[in-house]
C-alpha cells in the first residue's frame, strides 16, 4: 500500500498493535498516549538527540509497517 502524505503539522500515527497513538507536533515534538492494559499514559516528547529524531522521521514515513497513519478523530477518541 502506498501511503501519500505531507509534512504539514500536526501529523498522526498508530503503532500497528494499537498499543501506542502519536500526535507529532513538529519535526522535533510528538505526543503519545500508550496504552498498558487497560490504563492509557500520556507524554509529551521533545527530540533533543539524533536518534530520537530518526524516530520521527520513522513515524511520519510509516518506516517498514511498524507505523499506520490515524486521523485527528481516532487520536481524540483516546484521549
Amino acid at each position: 500500500m502506498e501511503h501519500k502524505y505531507n509534512n504539514d503539522f500536526p501529523i498522526y500515527r498508530k503503532l500497528a498493535n494499537n498499543k501506542s497513538f502519536y500526535k507529532i507536533t513538529s519535526d522535533k515534538s510528538f505526543e503519545e498516549i500508550q496504552v498498558i492494559g487497560s490504563k492509557k499514559i500520556f507524554y509529551q516528547h521533545e527530540a533533543n538527540q539524533y536518534p530520537e529524531m530518526l524516530r520521527i522521521k520513522d513515524m511520519i514515513s510509516f518506516f517498514e509497517g511498524i507505523y499506520l497513519e490515524l486521523n485527528k478523530e481516532e487520536w481524540d477518541s483516546e484521549l
